[in-house]
């Protein structure tokens, strides 16, 4: 995961919300881990000023899933290249699709103080 670039590591729900909303367009996204569920992560997409996540689990033997609408089929990637990828199109089960990435740059990997 830390060779992505839109990986942000542990940093909290609040601080994902404050930095969408900084970049202010609809489909910018970052992925960053759950801070409910160890070794879950998330993808958080901003869309009409509220930010939606959605859970990335990795199964044993690699194979990448997101949760996503009820209703919507399960879609396993080998990497999260390639969900995130997937996830580019209209209509794949999120509010949005993906459309700009948030870059950690820099950025500290270090868990934030909350």
């Amino acid at each position: 995961m830390e060779s992505l670039s839109v990986y942000h590591g542990a940093i909290s729900k609040d601080a994902t919300m404050r930095l969408l909303s900084s970049v202010g367009k609809d489909g910018s996204f970052l992925i960053r881990n759950s801070e409910t569920k160890p070794g879950v992560y998330c993808l958080c997409v901003l869309f009409k000023d509220c930010v939606y996540t959605y859970r990335l689990y990795q199964f044993p033997g690699g194979s990448w899933v997101a949760e996503s609408t009820p209703g919507t089929q399960k879609r396993f990637f080998r990497n999260v290249k390639n969900l995130i990828a997937a996830f580019q199109k209209p209509d794949q089960g999120i509010a949005i699709p993906l459309l700009y990435p948030v870059n950690a740059e820099n950025r500290s990997r270090q868990p934030n103080k909350r």
